[in-house]
Formats: structure tokens, C-alpha cells, sequence
């Protein structure tokens, strides 16, 4: 009898759409084998190498949406059933009670929702970065990640990049105490006013993209968050496209070791800029320092119809194999392929939570980033009012064990999350 992963997608958008369906079309067609060594698991190929993967579902909020994906992919050959409405994920999870993964990749403050309800039927989740925008709601998802013995993986792709796992395993104890850094992720104006228009007013880029780079810090230096101060800016998408949004936002985070890092994040970059974004870290120790432009990775070309461009090459890209058809690589795709070894090894060796619990981007670790992103939204936010009251932007953050306080001068103290953090 075959051995198989039965999987489910809610959300066909940017990532949803693209990376996820992409990443599962070729494992169903070709299994986990492939894709083992790029994560140092090859040693688990011959234990896994007989499952398969079978994508039996994709849940979106509009029919049409299902319906243009499900063609789509059908034409590549893969088939799978369509489900759509406010709440989707409660029909995929009726017909198809032997699911055992739901991927989540729905707009940042709706991954609360499908996450709790696949975790109380028992199934597994993967879900898009950040785990919830709310702190209560992540130790909900802790909760019955626990209660149910399933696991709940993050797409934190970052943590894959060639690059920064050169930094964690090569470089980063060779610079000292870290004493301070930055780190920038700026994305296309088309994905606040196009891409995520629906929602943008609902989030902003710090917690949509920042929460890449703070994951980065706490899963390589094991560190928790104490202190921070955010402030952000809403000109450009107010002014120009009537939306009620932050163009940018800046968070300074300290550490409980002692480490400041500078977080700087947008969602208006020009549309002629040369690259997809534009991203760069910096950290600096008392012996050394160590940057990374994760933008410009030394590829540049020029025509005469687009102008200069540069290119990542390992975010994702196609490798054509000898039939013709594109193999499909890159850190974006490892962090997925991890999160579904990790189910594979549960449900087919026996493995518990706690035996593959540092093999992956674990909810434990991405609650730390969902508490910077908590407070950091509500500090910019305050801060912002006052910003445009004339006022300043005094208003910082504090994390400890009676939970988040925010602290206003204008108001005095307030708790904003009332748990150790």
C-alpha cells in the first residue's frame, strides 16, 4: 500500500497561487527525493522516498479565482478540487476529513481562522509569514497546536537563503557580541495598491515582510525581544491612491542580548526599479561585521526595453529539464518541502512535536515575531497620530513577563498583551 500526504490550499493569490501550487505540483509529480539534500535531509531519503504527495484541494474567496487556478494547473497535470466563500476552509476540511496538511495563504490578519479549525480536526498546517498579526491569537494557535499533537509550520523562507545560512553557520560567530545592525526589505508599489489593495489599510509593510528579517534574529541568536520604538509614514498611498495605509514603517528592536537591530520596510518602491525588491542586512559585533545585499546578488543585465535590471536567482527560479518542462528551486520552495518532511516524519516514523521541533520554523518562534509585530503596530499607530498632531512620535514598547506595556507620555502606561512574553 502506498504511503501518501494528502494536501489542501486556502488563498490562490501572490504566493498562494504561485510558490505553494507550484512547490506542490512537482512533489506530487515527483515526490520529496528531489528536494532532501537542499535542506541537509538527504539522509531521510530512503525512509521518505516511497511517500506521495497528493494536492486534493484549493479554497479561495471568489469562484472565479478557483475556477482560473484549478484550469490552469490542470493543464500542467495536476487536478484537485475547488472550494470558495467567506469561510472556505470549513468545506475543504468537511470533504476531505483525511486531509492531512491545510497550507494557509490568506492576507496577513485571516490566518487565524483556518489555522484553528484545521488544527481541531487534526490536520497539519503550513502557514504564510507572519503567523497572525494578534498575540492572543497566536497562543490560541500554540494551544491547539499542543492539544492536537499537529504541527504548525511558518513559511520563513529566509531562513534558506544560501546567504544568511552562510551568516548563521560561517560567519556570525566570528564577529563578536552583536552589538547592532539593519536589515530592509522594500517591496513594488503594485503590492499595496494592486496585488494586496484589498487589504492594505488592514496591515502595513513592517508586518507583512518585516517579520522575514526579525525570525532571522530570534531562530539564529535565540534571542526575545525587550524594548521598541516604530514610526512610519502615510503620504504617497493616501495622497496618490486614496488608501488609508502606511507607505513605510521603521522599528527599532532591542534584544535581551543586548542587540539593536533597525527594521526598515515599505510597499511603494517605483515600478521602474530595477529588481522585484529591494532587500539588504547589516550586523555588526565587537570584532567584526557582516553584510548581505540579498537584492543584488551580481546579476545585472540592460535592453533596450526595460532598462537595467538585476536578478535573485535563489529566491526561486526554473530549471529546464531534458522533456522541456521547469524544475522549480530555491529557498522559497525549501521552506515548504521542510514543513511537509516534518509531517512525513510524524505521521510515517513516529515522530512527536518535540522530536522535530528545531527542524523548522516552529509557532513557538514565530509567536516571539508576532509580539514585535503586535506592539510594533500599535506604537506606530499612536505614534502616527501624534506624528500629524504635531506632537512627535514618543511612544515606545516594553516586553517582560507581566507581558507588552506601551508607553505614552501623553497618557501615561498601557497593556497592550497581558501574558510573560
Amino acid at each position: 500500500m502506498s504511503k501518501s500526504l494528502k494536501l489542501g490550499l486556502i488563498g490562490a493569490g501572490m504566493f498562494g497561487g504561485d510558490v505553494h501550487l507550484r512547490t506542490y505540483l512537482q512533489l506530487e509529480q515527483n515526490g520529496l527525493i528531489p528536494w532532501l539534500g537542499r535542506l541537509g535531509l538527504d539522509n531521510m531519503a530512503r525512509k521518505l522516498g516511497d511517500i506521495e504527495i497528493d494536492f486534493v484541494a484549493l479554497a479561495t474567496h471568489t469562484e472565479a479565482s478557483g475556477k482560473r487556478t484549478q484550469t490552469h494547473y490542470q493543464d500542467l497535470g495536476m487536478s484537485f478540487a475547488t472550494y470558495h466563500g467567506e469561510t472556505p476552509w470549513i468545506d475543504l476540511l468537511d470533504a476531505h476529513p483525511d486531509l492531512d496538511i491545510l497550507a494557509v495563504a490568506t492576507p496577513d490578519h485571516l490566518h487565524a481562522a483556518p489555522i484553528l479549525a484545521a488544527l481541531e480536526r487534526g490536520v497539519h498546517v503550513i502557514t504564510e509569514k507572519p503567523m497572525t498579526l494578534d498575540t492572543e491569537e497566536a497562543d490560541a494557535i500554540l494551544a491547539a497546536s499542543k492539544k492536537s499533537g499537529c504541527m504548525v509550520g511558518v513559511d520563513m523562507h529566509k531562513r534558506y537563503d544560501p546567504d544568511h545560512l552562510s551568516i548563521r553557520d560561517k560567519i556570525a560567530d566570528r564577529i563578536g557580541e552583536p552589538l547592532y545592525g539593519r536589515a530592509v526589505l522594500e517591496e513594488p508599489l503594485e503590492v499595496s495598491t494592486e496585488v494586496f489593495k484589498s487589504w492594505a489599510e488592514k496591515s502595513d509593510p513592517f508586518s507583512y515582510v518585516g517579520c522575514h528579517w526579525t525570525d532571522l534574529y530570534i531562530a539564529y541568536f535565540g534571542v526575545k525581544p525587550v524594548s521598541l520604538h516604530a514610526v512610519g509614514q502615510k503620504k504617497k498611498l493616501r495622497q496618490e491612491h486614496n488608501l488609508d495605509a502606511f507607505d513605510a514603517v521603521q522599528v527599532k528592536v532591542q534584544f535581551d542580548n543586548g542587540m539593536s537591530i533597525d527594521f526598515i520596510n515599505n510597499w511603494i518602491v517605483p515600478d521602474k526599479f530595477e529588481a522585484p525588491v529591494n532587500q539588504e542586512s547589516q550586523l555588526f559585533g565587537t570584532h567584526g561585521m557582516v553584510e548581505s545585499d540579498s537584492q543584488y546578488r551580481g546579476l545585472r543585465f540592460c535592453t533596450t526595453e526595460n532598462g537595467t535590471q538585476t536578478m535573485n536567482n535563489h529566491m526561486t527560479r526554473d530549471v529546464k529539464r531534458e522533456d522541456g518542462s521547469l524544475g522549480y528551486v530555491g529557498y522559497g520552495v525549501d521552506s515548504l518541502v521542510v514543513c511537509i518532511e516534518k509531517v512525513a516524519e510524524m505521521k510515517f516514523l513516529g515522530r512527536s512535536l518535540a522530536d522535530i521541533h528545531k527542524g523548522y520554523p516552529n509557532p513557538e518562534e514565530a509567536r516571539l515575531s508576532v509580539l514585535i509585530v503586535h506592539a510594533a503596530r500599535a506604537v506606530v499607530m499612536r505614534n502616527q497620530t501624534y506624528i500629524e498632531a504635531g506632537k512627535g512620535a514618543p511612544v515606545t514598547a516594553i516586553f517582560n513577563e507581566e507581558g507588552i506595556t506601551m508607553f505614552d507620555p501623553y497618557t501615561g502606561p498601557e497593556k497592550i498583551y497581558n501574558r510573560p512574553v
